[in-house]
């Protein structure tokens, strides 16, 4: 494969899009190789991808699918909770030390005095050593997930959905906002999102509580032109229009690799990340890139080295549709390749 473009200029505080995504005339117009799109046309077109959106240097350089349409987000919820804390530490409304038994934080099965001393740090970063039974979980995490007890809080690294759902419920006793509220306020309206609506959802879109937790999800619904915003702020380190939406430092402190995650790269605050070009099987991924990830083959993929996020999704609600981390990785080489040039 050729060595990736690289641009004069990430992240530009200029570069984000206006009230609509600005889009080259065609993929070759930003510099890309023609024959290596149609290549990546045809990998889209053998699997089960339903939207591919591509931005670079804040335009769209290349799309599949209906940008409009809002998918579930699946565990991209985790990222777009990751981001908001930031203004709630930064105002002291959420401390990062506190333990859950502090915070009064507890289950139906009650925690341990061991449990009771993980703390919002270990939640974020998915070590609390919690393995409570959770809501919301695929059969992947429930296979991966640790024997209750195993594990010391801050000692040890499992993707576990108890961790992600309690924090949801931490920044709600400690905001008084819903995570779907604050997300409205704090990053769709200043990104002038152009399909994020709390209106007109079903009364559960937002919550979701479970028989074996009292800690409830909080399911996502974005269009994929939203999502792209949502990973162009990342790309940008926060900032928008020349302001910063997120706390000076907090989008690199999200994106700093915690724990290693094995074939999967590494792991920051609810975000996956890049390691050593580890992220994706079959394809060697450029420096610093990272991504909010959902189950079934949602991704919203930020790639500082070519100055560009890549958004795929999967329309699962359609029993049993989804990519595996294989065919994304044939998907993510396909792209690069093509974004050579």
């Amino acid at each position: 494969m050729k060595q990736f473009r690289k641009v004069d200029k990430v992240g530009s505080i200029n570069a984000n899009p206006a009230a609509h995504w600005d889009r080259y005339e065609t993929p070759a117009t930003a510099g890309w190789n023609v024959k290596a799109v149609a290549a990546l046309e045809a990998v889209i077109g053998g699997q089960n991808t339903d939207c591919v959106l591509i931005a670079q240097g804040g335009r769209i350089a290349f799309t599949h699918g209906d940008i409009e349409h809002k998918y579930l987000c699946h565990s991209m919820r985790k990222s777009f909770l990751a981001a908001l804390i930031g203004e709630d530490v930064e105002a002291g409304r959420i401390d990062l030390s506190a333990t859950l038994e502090r915070l009064g934080i507890d289950d139906l099965d009650p925690l341990s005095p061991v449990e009771r001393n993980a703390t919002v740090y270990d939640l974020l970063t998915a070590r609390s050593g919690i393995y409570h039974p959770a809501g919301y979980e695929t059969e992947w995490m429930k296979m991966i997930k640790e024997k209750r007890h195993s594990h010391a809080p801050g000692t040890f690294w499992c993707y576990n959905n108890w961790d992600f759902n309690a924090l949801g419920s931490i920044f709600v006793q400690q905001t008084g906002l819903s995570v779907a509220e604050a997300f409205a306020q704090r990053i769709a309206a200043p990104l002038g999102m152009e399909d994020f609506s709390l209106d007109g959802d079903r009364p559960d879109a937002w919550t979701e509580a479970f028989e074996v937790s009292r800690h409830g999800a909080y399911p996502f619904r974005l269009s994929s032109r939203d999502l792209a915003r949502f990973g162009q702020l990342f790309l940008q380190n926060g900032s928008w229009s020349g302001k910063m939406v997120l706390p000076d430092g907090w989008a690199e402190e999200n994106v700093m690799p915690y724990s290693h995650a094995g074939a999967r790269g590494a792991y920051g605050y609810c975000w996956w990340l890049e390691r050593d070009g580890v992220f994706a099987p079959g394809v060697r991924t450029p420096t610093g890139s990272y991504a909010a990830q959902g189950a079934g083959g949602h991704y919203c993929m930020v790639v500082p080295a070519l100055d560009m996020v890549i958004i795929h999704r999967v329309d699962t609600d359609r029993k049993g549709r989804a990519i595996s981390k294989h065919e994304f990785g044939r998907f993510l080489k396909a792209v690069l390749v093509a974004a050579a040039g």
